[in-house]
């Protein structure tokens, strides 16, 4: 049985280390490779108007048809955007992604325009304030923290246009009418206590047990578990879309 490739894909403010916490448990049929958005790591930049067709033509050689992409928070928002404008992967997974990142019942339009302009005003106590805030639906969320702050480092892994763009999307995507009638399989798993989904979001799909917005710090094992368990359904192409 051929191995069927994952491409991982991290949220705001993060790059592609958040997934090596979940080296070790992939099975052999999977082979999962975490790539970055431009601007993160050593991903040349984009500028800072840029469009989404423009993200799409940077990306197309890290997002191909014949894998399974699995796109975390602003990564699942982005990844499900840009199926407009890339062939369809095999499927699509969607990890504390909802159609938009704003919900009445969870972070509120008001709320992430006050953290955009606390961005401006401090980046990067802004972007340390948003780790302890997406880590806060862990069972331990200072153990997570911590976890994070070792990953990462003091300083965010990408410059404030990138980061500020970022935003932008966030607070602009909505992907409900991609969702409606998506041209792949999509699944969306959830944390039972993600701080950063309302009810109403963490309802539309899967619900990962005793886990916040990151469950790669606090329960690896069991998130490989789930995305191995639905990209195996996917890759027979067996399943229904959730």
């Amino acid at each position: 049985m051929p191995r069927q490739r994952l491409v991982l894909l991290s949220g705001w403010g993060i790059d592609q280390r958040i997934w090596q916490l979940l080296d070790g448990y992939w099975p052999s049929r999977l082979t999962p490779q975490a790539v970055e958005w431009p601007g993160y790591g050593d991903a040349p930049a984009l500028s800072a108007d840029a469009t989404l067709a423009q993200l799409a033509e940077s990306m197309a050689d890290s997002l191909p048809s014949d894998a399974i992409w699995v796109g975390w928070s602003l990564g699942g928002l982005l990844a499900t955007a840009l199926l407009d404008y890339l062939p369809a992967p095999k499927g699509l997974i969607l990890l504390g992604a909802g159609p938009t990142f704003c919900a009445d019942d969870g972070v509120t339009t008001a709320e992430l325009k006050a953290f955009q302009r606390a961005f401006l005003r401090d980046p990067i106590a802004t972007w340390q304030h948003f780790l302890r805030w997406q880590t806060q639906g862990e069972p331990s969320p200072r153990l997570a923290y911590r976890q994070l702050r070792d990953l990462l480092g003091d300083t965010p892994p990408a410059d404030n246009s990138t980061l500020s763009t970022g935003l932008h999307w966030l607070a602009t995507l909505d992907n409900r009418p991609r969702l409606a009638a998506p041209p792949c399989p999509v699944v969306r798993l959830s944390g039972e206590h993600d701080p950063l989904l309302g009810p109403a979001q963490r309802c539309l799909g899967e619900t990962l047990s005793g886990v916040g917005h990151s469950p790669m710090l606090s329960q690896p094992q069991a998130l490989a578990a789930a995305i191995t368990h639905h990209a195996t359904l996917m890759a027979n192409a067996n399943m229904a879309v959730l």
